[in-house]
This record gives C-alpha cells, sequence and structure tokens, in this order.
C-alpha cells in the first residue's frame, strides 16, 4: 500500500472553497468491465482533474505542484443514487466485436456471438458539496481565476455531468476545518426549504421551523486519518495513470443554515454561493462574472 504523507507548506493558511452543485455527478474511484460506479462524495482525484481541466493542462502535464494539496469535502446535500440501464447492438444485426484486437488491429467477433452488450452507469442526482483545497494562497487564487474562466469545458466526475454556478467561492485564510465550519449551507433552496418544514413537523409547530446551525458530514485528509482512500492522482497520462492513497479521517461539522433574518442569511457578510446578495463574495453577479444567465437556475440550484 502506498501513501502520500502530507508535508506542511509554508503558505498553508489558505483554502479555495469549491461548490460542487449539479442535476448529475458520478465520482467513480473504480470501475469494472460494463460497471461505472460512484462514489457517495467527489474523489480527489475528481478535484484535482477539473483544477487541471481549469488551468488548461494536458493529461500529459506533471502534477507537482497539486501533488501536495489537502482536499475537504464537506456533503451539503447527499442527493440520491440514478441508475443508467444502457444497452448495445449493431444495427445491422451482426454479432458484436471483441474488445481486443488480432495482429492486424482488427476486431473479431464475439465467440460464441453476443448480440447485445449491457452496460450500467452509476449517478448522483440533486447532490451539493462544499469542497475545501489547502495550499500556497498564490497557487490557489490562480487556480481560483481559473475557474472563473476555464480553458477547458468542467465537469463533476464524467464529461456528462456539468457543474451549476457559483463554482468557485473563493480565497479565504484558515484550515480546511475552520473554513468548512464557517461557510453557510449550500444546499438548494428547495432542499433547505424542505428541511424547515420537516423541522416545524417534528416540533409540533405547524410552521417550518429555521434554525441557526445544522450538522453536516465532512471527510478531512489528515495524515493521522484512520481511513484510507485510493484516489490521490499522481499522473492523468492516457498510457500511465497512477494514483496512491491518502489518510482521511471523518466527522461533523456544526454548519450555520443562512435562513433569513439569521447570521450567515442571504444579505448578510460572508454569505457565499446565492446571486444577488451583493456580498464580495458572491462573485457571479460581481465584475468576474462571465454571463448573467445560468441554464439550470429553473431546476432550483
Amino acid at each position: 500500500m502506498m501513501t502520500s504523507p502530507h508535508i506542511p507548506q509554508p503558505e498553508e493558511r489558505a483554502v479555495l472553497l469549491l461548490r460542487l452543485a449539479g442535476p448529475l455527478q458520478s465520482w467513480g474511484s473504480r470501475s469494472a468491465f460494463n460497471r461505472r460506479e460512484t462514489g457517495s462524495e467527489p474523489t480527489k482525484s475528481g478535484v484535482i482533474g477539473l483544477l487541471a481541466a481549469a488551468s488548461g493542462r494536458a493529461r500529459e502535464d506533471p502534477l507537482d505542484d497539486f501533488l501536495h494539496l489537502r482536499l475537504g469535502i464537506r456533503v451539503d446535500q447527499p442527493g440520491t443514487l440514478l441508475r443508467d440501464y444502457h444497452t448495445v447492438s449493431d444495427y445491422r444485426g451482426r454479432p458484436l466485436p471483441q474488445a481486443g484486437v488480432n495482429a492486424k488491429g482488427i476486431q473479431k467477433p464475439t465467440s460464441p456471438a453476443k448480440n447485445t452488450h449491457v452496460t450500467v452507469r452509476y449517478y448522483l442526482q440533486d447532490a451539493v458539496f462544499v469542497a475545501a483545497v489547502a495550499g500556497p494562497r498564490p497557487l490557489l487564487g490562480t487556480l481560483d481565476r481559473a475557474l472563473r474562466a476555464p480553458a477547458f469545458p468542467l465537469a463533476l466526475g464524467r464529461r456528462s455531468c456539468p457543474p451549476t454556478q457559483p463554482l468557485s467561492l473563493g480565497v479565504r485564510d484558515g484550515d480546511i476545518e475552520e473554513v468548512l465550519r464557517e461557510v453557510p449551507w449550500q444546499a438548494s433552496r428547495r432542499a433547505r426549504e424542505q428541511y424547515a418544514s420537516q423541522r416545524g413537523r417534528e416540533r409540533g409547530l405547524g410552521r417550518p421551523l429555521h434554525p441557526a446551525r445544522l450538522d453536516r458530514a465532512v471527510t478531512v485528509e489528515d495524515p493521522a486519518g484512520n481511513d484510507v482512500l485510493h484516489d490521490a492522482p499522481v499522473s492523468f497520462h492516457p498510457h500511465s495513470r497512477a494514483f496512491t492513497g491518502r489518510r482521511v479521517r471523518h466527522d461533523w461539522l456544526s454548519i450555520p443554515t443562512g435562513f433569513p433574518g439569521l447570521p450567515g442569511s442571504p444579505g448578510s457578510p460572508g454569505f457565499p454561493g446565492f446571486p444577488g446578495t451583493g456580498t464580495d463574495d458572491d462573485r457571479s453577479t460581481g465584475p468576474d462574472a462571465d454571463a448573467g444567465h445560468d441554464p439550470f437556475a429553473l431546476l432550483g440550484w
């Protein structure tokens, strides 16, 4: 088992915050033949891949400056699992070819003949995560600007899963847990309203209850963590993809809900992620905004 211990960086008091939300996400840490699975939260390889794409990195480019970035993931809205069932066949009625090729580079028919190939792919639907990437402030500032004007299209794990806006919530001072503890809840408006209604019913109030804080699960990269995830990228080169392990710990954080009239609510200082708040953290409506249109806005994102 290979592990990559964290090497402290002298400038590591900055954290880049990402809001990873969209109708579909898929963070595959393993795949087997015709089955493509997704983890319950973003992988480090997926987040680093997103940052590399925004920066215009080719798959063959080295990841040296990304290797010691630390990652924390907060689950603001876990979403639900979606199973996507696929079948593949030849419209001419011919047997499907084998995956391998012969010495001449030609695929041979399957034997015994196989006319239909079944694949199953899994996605997370209606999920929202806050990713905290810790590292040197100059690098994080460069990545923040790249996310606002990406060189390549960005995706939440797979190319068919584009993110909604805002994606970057800016660079903050502090460590991962400190920052994740203070960023208001980033769940969709519909999920927030459902949560308040449920809390009100549980208390027998006959009306929604809007608490100031709630607990959310977090996974934080930690050399002393008691769990190991094998999702830390070493190289994305198509012919020499390589990953290593990293230690993490799982915990819970109490975070501000951001409901109206409470600290951290829209319109109050420090509330990121929702258009029209007029705060410095809401870059989606500021001068850095590339366009005023978000195609997923009508879906409640």
